[in-house]
């Protein structure tokens, strides 16, 4: 319905604003079109469309089940800092998890990995991650390399960080290589010692030098890591009443993002959250109710560029209070 004119004289400047817009947002012309045909400078033009939408004379509807993902990506990239996000749509609650979030990254890491500049690419491994390689599509990236970046489990599992990277990297056309070591040693001092071995650090160094990274992180219920990675000399429990909301990439953290009080990760054999706070495009895709409190605790470290998740995950961390 449209709106009542203000007074019985008409008001020349919005007449110019109503008729510029017409021509450029329903008759689509351009704006320097639009300008020869008013007689004014494309400026104006693009002035009187800022100021048409500033006054509601224009307004746009994205009529798109889309639409909504679009606007939690733009409110979690302003809330968390992020340079981007991807928001996976869901219809009610019988989906399945890992498809549609292994979907949504699968077309993130196609964009990201055409990209001529990304020439070293590092993968963690979990249930999402390995459904993002069946949503790949293929490349002939030969100057790529893949690298895994945390260590492997011990039980033989298509999870694993080194059957992922070397599916990515078929997937790519492209090199790839293994950080060949157990996600923990036996002690701080074993730790130490395997740091100190020149070929430990050359890895290191490669997973540094890396231009992204695509990770998951894992709740303190259910995560691959607890049913199959951690030592037996630890207990979950133990890292819960030190205050444990999740690991990411072997590191068990509090709801600050903090590393928690335990021992368990001076025990880790791989790179530094300190690393992560420097790498660019370290890619976090997770989602589900028992993972928001890791997901929150790893925004609010501020080491993640782009975000992968599903829609109800999103509302949940929309929700949860600063």
């Amino acid at each position: 319905m449209s709106r009542a004119p203000k007074t019985e004289i008409i008001d020349s400047e919005e007449h110019l604003l109503v008729r510029l817009a017409w021509a450029c947002e329903v008759e689509g012309l351009t704006q320097a079109r639009a300008a020869d045909r008013f007689g004014v400078t494309r400026l104006r033009v693009n002035r009187a469309l800022a100021e048409a939408r500033a006054q509601g004379i224009v307004r746009v509807s994205i009529n798109s089940p889309l639409a909504p993902c679009v606007a939690l990506e733009t409110a979690l990239c302003r809330r968390f800092s992020l340079s981007a996000a991807t928001v996976a749509p869901v219809a009610g609650t019988d989906f399945n998890l890992y498809t549609v979030l292994g979907a949504a990254l699968g077309q993130v890491l196609t964009q990201i990995l055409s990209r001529p500049e990304v020439t070293l690419f590092g993968m963690a491994w979990g249930n999402t991650l390995n459904m993002a390689t069946r949503f790949m599509e293929p490349l002939d990236r030969p100057d790529l390399e893949i690298t895994s970046v945390m260590g492997g489990l011990t039980k033989g599992s298509d999870l694993n960080s080194y059957e992922i990277t070397t599916r990515l990297a078929d997937l790519c056309n492209a090199r790839h290589s293994y950080f060949t070591a157990p996600i923990y040693a036996a002690s701080p001092a074993s730790r130490d010692i395997l740091r100190a071995q020149q070929e430990f650090q050359g890895s290191i160094d490669k997973i540094r030098r890396a231009s992204g990274l695509a990770l998951a992180a894992g709740a303190m219920e259910g995560s691959l890591l607890l049913a199959d990675g951690l030592p037996e000399d630890v207990a979950a429990s133990d890292l819960i009443a030190k205050g444990a909301v999740g690991d990411i990439v072997g590191y068990f953290l509090d709801a600050e993002g903090d590393p928690v009080d335990h021992p368990i990760n001076d025990r880790v054999l791989g790179i530094g959250l300190a690393d992560l706070d420097h790498l660019p495009n370290v890619i976090l895709a997770a989602g589900g109710a028992r993972k928001v409190p890791i997901m929150l605790a790893l925004l609010k470290r501020g080491c993640v560029d782009h975000l992968v998740t599903d829609e109800i995950t999103a509302h949940g961390l929309m929700a949860a209070r600063e």
